[in-house]
């Protein structure tokens, strides 16, 4: 079983294929409003011709997305590249998880979902993208909600455009804290200030989960933010694309 997997998010879009369970491949690309039905299907057929993964070998397809214009929109592109009415993950679909409200985002929903099947509950996942969400499942498998606070380029675009002084800077891990020049002083407070919040919050929702939990981190963010947290965090850059293919089954069985 092939299927086609598309979590959407604010700035990005990550693509990918789970072949009988494993990820074949991952891909990412800007998540852009005034592209056409038309381009996403380019795009998307171009993904897969890169990763030698024939249209036609396609079961299913998948879709989780936090950005409603682009849900229909992707959803058709896939439809004209395979005749693939894709899954969307919404409220009623079949998730193993309990206690959900109706306005838990997708992609809060999918990692609950990934983290529960993958890891075992407790567990609290971190997912460092545009915005940082950390969410919590308990024993139980009931989702107890979390956090939601502005990501790392969030924070960096707010110091470039709410500052006269400060400049544009490329955003890598700096090798100390304490810097003399601006840029790496920016480097510095936004990624180990990024780790040290991840950490601080994490003592805190540990504290009323009042259990030991595994913890996972994903997100486009999450390789440069994760090495310089001090709780003991599984990286998986792939959850999501685990959690829509669990969905996919548990909803196509």
């Amino acid at each position: 079983m092939k299927i086609l997997a598309v979590d959407i998010g604010n700035s990005s879009i990550c693509m990918g294929c789970v072949t009988d369970h494993t990820v074949s491949f991952a891909e990412r690309m800007n998540a852009d409003r005034r592209k056409t039905e038309l381009e996403y299907a380019v795009l998307c057929k171009t993904v897969l011709d890169l990763h030698n993964t024939p249209v036609s070998s396609l079961d299913g397809a998948v879709i989780s997305s936090v950005v409603p214009p682009l849900t229909d929109l992707i959803a058709a592109a896939i439809k004209k590249l395979t005749g693939i009415d894709a899954m969307t993950v919404s409220p009623g679909i079949k998730t193993g998880i309990g206690k959900i409200a109706p306005n838990v985002g997708a992609d809060l929903v999918v990692g609950a979902v990934a983290a529960a099947e993958c890891y075992g509950a407790p567990a609290i996942i971190i997912d460092l993208g545009t915005a940082t969400t950390i969410t919590a499942i308990d024993t139980n498998r009931n989702f107890l909600g979390g956090v939601i606070y502005p990501g790392i380029q969030l924070a960096l675009q707010s110091l470039e455009s709410g500052t006269a002084q400060l400049p544009h800077i490329e955003l890598k891990a700096p090798q100390k804290t304490i810097h003399t020049d601006t840029a790496s002083s920016m480097r510095a407070g936004i990624v180990f200030g990024s780790a040290g919040a991840v950490d601080g919050l994490l003592d805190r929702m540990l504290d009323e989960i009042r259990s030991p939990a595994v913890i996972i981190a994903t997100g486009g963010l999450a390789p440069m933010i994760v090495p310089y947290c001090r709780h003991e965090i599984i990286l998986d850059e792939n959850l999501l694309l685990k959690g829509l293919d669990i969905l996919y089954e548990r909803n196509h069985s």
